[in-house]
């Protein structure tokens, strides 16, 4: 199958890969602006779409994520296909990043580090499914932006995990699972967005 991606910034030492969550690809707002603000910080962002989310833009047809083994074997050939860097991220928004922490658990020398927008620590309504058996395996930097409301495990029911030390939250206010805010909250989602790159843009270059 062909690889379908997009780079943003120019080639350089830094890159960060972001995959997709499962209900849209990578040409969704919410990915095409974190990687394009993030590469005016000077990082290379690559988005890439997963085989199932390739075959709906060439027929239209909506179809499931395909079965995390599928998931993984192609993240690792995206990684594989891009080259060597001086320092490479991986990451994503939701499923995308879960399948990046389960890669990076498996084999910690295919990146050096780990960013995870609004990870799925539970399904929705569903706590005790915990996705964090993992996490433990993972000896490398991680960095986790998620909105203080997240349905998939907000401030209030991460408190009670015990995440590795090598584990950063990074808490929006009163975000959702794309970080969007209550107006009443005072807050926006710009503003929550905007948070979000510069807390990643000084996690990957200045470490």
């Amino acid at each position: 199958m062909t690889l379908q991606f997009k780079s943003f910034g120019t080639k350089n030492n830094t890159a960060l890969i972001l995959a997709h969550g499962a209900g849209a690809g990578m040409g969704h707002p919410f990915m095409e602006y974190f990687a394009t603000e993030l590469a005016k910080t000077g990082l290379e962002v690559i988005l890439f779409n997963f085989p199932y989310m390739t075959k709906r833009m060439e027929d239209g047809k909506k179809r499931p994520p395909d079965r995390a083994p599928v998931l993984l074997e192609h993240y690792r050939e995206f990684i594989n296909h891009i080259g060597p860097r001086e320092k490479v991220f991986i990451g994503g928004k939701s499923m995308g990043g879960r399948m990046a922490s389960m890669l990076l658990a498996e084999d910690n020398s295919i990146a050096d580090g780990l960013v995870l927008l609004g990870y799925p620590f539970h399904p929705p309504g569903k706590p005790e499914k915990l996705r964090t058996q993992h996490f433990n395996d993972i000896n490398k930097p991680v960095f986790i932006a998620q909105g203080e409301r997240d349905t998939f495990g907000g401030k209030e029911f991460t408190k009670s995990l015990s995440l590795p030390q090598n584990f950063e939250m990074h808490w929006l206010p009163d975000g959702d699972h794309s970080f969007k805010p209550r107006k009443a909250s005072g807050h926006t989602e710009p503003e929550n967005w905007d948070n979000a790159v510069n807390a990643i843009s000084n996690f990957c270059i200045q470490g």
